[in-house]
């Protein structure tokens, strides 16, 4: 029994790649037991939503046995701007069973689907700057978009035991991994094919979250419609892999203009963020996902922010035993930051 709260593994569903990483704990610190990419095909889950069910569970099946895990019990998460909403309230001061027993009365005012359509969570973060009012941040999911996705991991016979969100997965790694400073505010965010997710951190606690609809699908789709090629080889051409008759300059002006619709969105993220709160500085960015690999997406991000941007090294602060190709590891380890916050995750943590 006392082993079985460790064994739980971290599974990053997303629209391009499934992603699994488990970790052994042991005196504080993290070891890294399994970790493990796959693949997709486009047309499999499109906008966060699953089309082909069928063939993504036979996809997480066969990544399980593949990688030899053993484990049945998973953490996973949504994201998106559509389904899924978090709110930052001030409310007035109570235990946290009164809240529990209230929460769905509270939420109702800031949620803006049928109260009954939607799981609900919520964490008192502390005192608000109001006299006997308290900071306590409200999360919905519809329930729909949990049951889609819980459905698919139940299929492939795993066992879902905690649902997170993406934003929520990236702050757990980053608290693993880097420094909380009291005075400064650090945006994570996560640039995936199709989604990006963004939570700003003051002091290590979130103040601000938002996902868009954009990522490096956009990339894919200027390269497909420039050079009018298949997706597979707009994604290879992505990968900096060489197509005959294109030259890597040409595609190089093709990225860098479509990154920056990426990073418009993301600026336009921050703006509102420092129009809509007190804390109007951000000191650092920390950047994970797949389209962080893309050549120039990072250094025009810095650029363009005038922000110091650094990639997410969430296996900073994990050991890596030598059984793992390093480089591999290396290579990923922007990919697998969400998956890496959830495989911290432990049953009845808030």
């Amino acid at each position: 029994m006392f082993f079985a709260k460790k064994d739980i593994i971290g599974l990053d569903i997303g629209s391009q790649q499934v992603k699994i990483v488990q970790l052994r704990e042991s005196k504080g610190s993290y070891r890294l037991e399994k970790l493990a990419v796959a693949a997709l095909q486009p047309e499999l889950i499109v906008d966060g939503s699953i089309l082909d069910a069928t063939r993504v569970v036979e996809i997480i099946r066969e990544l399980i046995m593949s990688s030899d895990i053993k484990t049945k019990d998973v953490t996973l998460s949504v994201s998106g701007h559509s389904s899924v909403i978090i709110k930052r309230v001030a409310l007035p001061q109570m235990s946290e069973d009164e809240l529990e027993e209230s929460i769905r009365f509270e939420a109702e005012q800031y949620i803006p689907f049928d109260i009954e359509d939607v799981n609900l969570d919520f964490q008192i973060l502390g005192p608000a700057e109001e006299d006997n009012m308290m900071d306590v941040l409200i999360v919905a999911v519809k329930k729909d978009k949990i049951n889609e996705y819980v459905s698919v991991v139940k299929e492939a016979g795993l066992n879902p035991v905690i649902v997170d969100v993406d934003a929520f997965a990236l702050e757990n790694m980053y608290e693993l991994n880097y420094e909380v400073k009291e005075n400064e505010n650090v945006a994570l965010v996560n640039i995936g094919a199709s989604m990006i997710n963004i939570n700003i951190l003051k002091g290590g606690t979130s103040v601000f979250t938002r996902d868009s609809s954009v990522g490096g699908n956009l990339l894919t789709e200027a390269l497909q419609k420039e050079f009018t090629i298949s997706y597979a080889n707009a994604e290879k051409l992505k990968q900096e892999e060489a197509l005959e008759g294109i030259s890597p300059e040409d595609v190089a002006v093709v990225l860098n203009a479509a990154s920056e619709d990426i990073i418009t969105e993301i600026s336009r993220s921050f703006d509102y963020f420092r129009d809509t709160t007190n804390y109007e500085n951000i000191d650092e960015i920390i950047v994970s996902g797949g389209s962080t690999l893309i050549g120039g997406i990072v250094s025009s991000l810095e650029e363009r922010s005038g922000i110091t941007v650094r990639v997410a090294e969430p296996f900073k602060n994990v050991d890596v035993p030598d059984m793992f190709d390093k480089d591999y590891v290396k290579k990923v380890e922007p990919l697998v930051a969400v998956a890496v916050g959830l495989a911290l995750r432990r049953v009845g943590d808030k």
